[in-house]
């Protein structure tokens, strides 16, 4: 990056609302603590976060395998309390937010909001009543799915492999989906199938998100949106949050870059505009796999942590994004939907 560079990402930087739409915080958090590890977000994320310049984190509450059906709702419980007790530890660096009002105040008094997602329905199994549970809790956003079935829909897989017949929404997933709609929550599509994904499009009456999702065109993985997909969320008033995992932004090419994730800018833009495109990370290259049950999928983040996120910024202003377009893809779409929707 040129000098001249530097100074307006930096500039950037200090004017946007930066939001990170997917992040398994929470996760981390309970497999650190749960092995004795405190104060795990002032000593290792928060310094990344405000490296970065973030200003909302959407921290996913996720379940393994390996606790589900049985433990899923204990474990997703767990992750919102041992959040709870971080924050107690470390006063006045971040805050649970339920609206994003509220999340602008709190980067006004200088902390870091957090806004509560289930990444997969799983914790509440087939009871409806539980998300009204989860809501009071502060969960505001619904991932309807992780990459496998529940009672809701079922999810896309990373890879081909066998089988039974495919699913959409069940009876359960489209009552879901309304009652989040009512009680005011955004909707997660990343994860869903395609036969799920358009069940949503015809049973959604708001704008839903895929907060960590690319461009099957360019990385031809099922978690990735196909153009149709792309254009359903576009004009359903939604964002798409570009994940940076490097399986998901290319295949087949021996390094994966920053350049490459921007390609999905680019992409995205060319069919919907800049409206509807927003950062949704994943970062998972920092997080430790504890259970060490099974193999797990060879990924690397093209993001050096959330600290790394100057380059990410210095690429759109090479290819001749405006500070406009810039901010709006930092965090500037995503606070659009989650204001029409949360308040």
């Amino acid at each position: 990056m040129t000098v001249k560079h530097l100074e307006r990402v930096a500039k950037l930087h200090d004017r946007a609302f930066i939001v990170d739409g997917h992040f398994d915080l929470t996760y981390d958090l309970c497999s650190r603590r749960e092995r004795g590890q405190r104060k795990v977000i002032e000593n290792i994320y928060l310094p990344q976060f405000k490296g970065g310049g973030f200003d909302l984190i959407v921290s996913a509450i996720f379940i393994d395998d390996y606790f589900l059906p049985e433990m899923g709702l204990r474990r997703a419980l767990d992750q919102i309390s041992y959040l709870h007790e971080e924050l107690a530890e470390s006063p006045g660096q971040m805050q649970i937010c339920r609206t994003a009002t509220e999340a602008r105040t709190t980067r006004e008094e200088g902390k870091i909001a957090l806004f509560l997602s289930l990444e997969g329905a799983d914790p509440l199994q087939n009871d409806l009543g539980l998300l009204r549970i989860f809501y009071e809790l502060g969960v505001r956003g619904l991932g309807l799915t992780w990459s496998r079935r529940n009672y809701v829909a079922d999810g896309s897989l990373f890879h081909a492999a066998d089988e039974g017949r495919k699913g959409g929404l069940t009876s359960f997933g489209v009552q879901l989906v309304k009652k989040a709609e009512e009680l005011g929550m955004f909707i997660d599509v990343s994860h869903l199938n395609d036969e799920g994904f358009w069940d949503l499009v015809e049973v959604a009456s708001k704008p839903f998100i895929a907060s960590h999702s690319n461009c099957r065109t360019i990385a031809p993985t099922m978690r990735n949106l196909t153009d149709d997909q792309i254009g359903a969320v576009a004009r359903g008033g939604g964002v798409i949050g570009l994940s940076a995992i490097d399986v998901f932004i290319r295949q087949g090419e021996p390094e994966v870059t920053i350049g490459h994730l921007v390609d999905h800018v680019d992409h995205i833009v060319n069919m919907v505009g800049i409206d509807h495109i927003g950062l949704g990370f994943d970062l998972c290259d920092g997080f430790v796999n504890f259970l060490q049950l099974a193999p797990s999928i060879e990924t690397r983040d093209v993001i050096d942590t959330h600290a790394g996120l100057a380059p990410f910024t210095a690429e759109l202003i090479t290819r001749g994004y405006s500070d406009d377009e810039i901010l709006a893809v930092l965090g500037g779409n995503f606070m659009r939907v989650y204001t029409q929707l949360l308040g």
